[in-house]
């Protein structure tokens, strides 16, 4: 009897639960706040921190972090993720960043409604954790179409009414297009009033402005402005300076945000690390040939009294906007209908037309593209100083603009894979333009206070376990404009939501991510 009441007993010591799920062994702890680096251990229970520091338990998986770097998990406050994510649930672009949370809605395009979006996102079950902003573009083209003129009184009421149910579901904020259509035919009063409904549920308006170009002074006021008069924090996303003749604008730009948030406004900024940018072809067809859709710009398109202005405002954009001066500059990335033109650039699909490589005759070769379907293409026209300069900047969050990638599918922009180790690897590691602790901190913390996200974007006691362990040796991007289609080295563990999704730089196939819904859910 005796014996077995001992059998007994140790059976129930070795069932006992261990204190931890994980520990981070004796790595080097970055928390997130932009505060030095300190040694130490990371204890994981369930999703949360529990413990920090010295101390001693048993776990059930330890991982050693020697000579490794602790941080919270980046949290991507512009993506557009769901081209793909439905596609690519794993999301291992963007986790071999060490991306623990993806945003999108941005630039004025969403999914709508706002609440069948998420529960489609929870029954797919992705590795990431998600949330979305409602968009301005989407809310009027639902309403309104693609027409280029203000709203009637109930049109409006209808926008209002749309985004006040979007916001209830769990939407970020509002985001803005104003340079594509059809933002771009809304007022600046048109967006407060929308904006004010985000603002009275403690959302935030998130803007890709009117022009970043020669009119950049002017669309950074309006940002701020629209900020000021819905009373809610302004975001400039992707913010950049296109265009030779505009280089170094961003002293200016800056300039601006420091006076209103010296006059108590909130504005803050978000950039990737590249001198290109990537959309639609269409971004060099004047935004006024585009109303009413597809079908009308082609018919003003084959107008021969309408044609020469839009070619000439193409060529204006070519020579002085995002063309960067010259057609070579404007690079196809994706092409459904012919893939063979995924990686030409304008200049060389003009000479295989049999034309000589002018702008005017890269006009001739944007109408014969956008005719047979269109393309998204990557413009070769920012410059590295003004990188430089925003990514100083206190309130300039690190974002990458991407899409969900399908591996090798296309020629895209590089900053899908490689946006946050390019940031460690370059910016910080090599050219030392920021330190380290404040880089995470514009990955972090910065990004979940802008975004009102709690209890993520610090390694604290309470918080969840969104964390990446990386090696700030080796940390680097590897996709190129050339090869895009190349994960990042550098990061070796991921967990979100405590659960190991990245194991020895691979992906567990774990799928733990949480919809993280904005402050005005219900």
């Amino acid at each position: 009897m005796r014996y077995l009441l001992l059998i007994l007993i140790l059976l129930a010591g070795c069932s006992e639960d261990p204190k931890y799920d994980v520990i981070l062994l004796n790595g080097k702890i970055i928390d997130g706040s932009g505060t030095e680096p300190y040694t130490g251990s990371v204890g994981i229970k369930n999703d949360k921190i529990v413990a920090i520091g010295n101390f001693q338990g048993k776990a059930r998986q330890v991982i050693n972090a020697t000579g490794l770097v602790i941080s919270p998990g980046f949290i991507d406050m512009h993506t557009h993720a769901v081209r793909g994510i439905f596609d690519v649930p794993t999301a291992e672009a963007f986790l071999f960043q060490g991306v623990t949370t993806l945003t999108d809605g941005n630039d004025g395009t969403s999914p709508l409604p706002i609440g069948e979006h998420y529960k489609r996102i929870s029954s797919t079950k992705i590795s990431p954790n998600w949330a979305v902003f409602v968009g301005q573009g989407t809310v009027r083209r639902q309403v309104m179409g693609l027409e280029n003129r203000a709203p009637t009184n109930q049109e409006l009421e209808q926008m209002v009414s749309i985004v006040d149910q979007a916001m209830k579901e769990g939407a970020l904020g509002l985001s803005s297009g104003l340079f594509y259509v059809p933002g771009s035919f809304s007022t600046k009063n048109e967006v407060v009033e929308l904006a004010k409904v985000a603002s009275k549920y403690g959302g935030i308006y998130i803007s890709h402005m009117r022009d970043e170009a020669a009119l950049i002074i002017e669309s950074v006021n309006e940002t701020i402005d629209i900020g000021k008069l819905a009373k809610l924090p302004a975001v400039i996303t992707h913010h950049k300076v296109i265009g030779k003749s505009n280089w170094g604008l961003s002293k200016e730009t800056l300039k601006l945000v420091d006076n209103a948030v010296n006059q108590g406004f909130d504005v803050y900024l978000d950039q990737y690390p590249y001198t290109a940018s990537q959309t639609s072809l269409r971004a060099l067809i004047p935004q006024w040939a585009q109303a009413g859709g597809r079908e009308m710009l082609l018919q003003r398109i084959e107008d021969p009294e309408i044609r020469p202005k839009i070619k000439e405002e193409i060529v204006e954009r070519i020579l002085f906007d995002r063309g960067g001066g010259d057609p070579k500059n404007v690079v196809i990335s994706e092409a459904k209908w012919d893939t063979s033109l995924e990686g030409k650039n304008l200049a060389e699909i003009t000479i295989s037309y049999g034309l000589e490589p002018s702008a005017e005759n890269a006009a001739e070769t944007v109408f014969k593209i956008y005719k047979q379907g269109n393309a998204r293409a990557v413009f070769h026209a920012i410059s590295d100083e003004d990188v430089k300069n925003i990514m100083q900047h206190p309130r300039a969050s690190i974002a990458s603009d991407g899409p969900m990638m399908v591996f090798g599918v296309g020629k895209p922009h590089p900053r899908s894979y490689g946006t946050y180790p390019r940031v460690l690897g370059k910016y910080v590691r090599e050219q030392n333009i920021i330190s380290l602790p404040e880089a995470i901190r514009k990955m972090t913390s910065l990004p979940a206070k802008v975004l009102s996200i709690e209890k993520r974007g610090l390694i604290k006691e309470g918080y969840f376990a969104d964390i990446v362990v990386f090696n700030e040796k080796t940390i680097s991007d590897n996709a190129t404009f050339q090869n895009p289609h190349q994960y990042s080295n550098g990061v070796e563990y991921v967990l979100i939501n405590g659960v190991i999704v990245i194991k020895d730089g691979k992906h567990t196939g774990a799928k733990p991510g949480k919809v993280l819904h904005g402050p005005g859910y219900k």
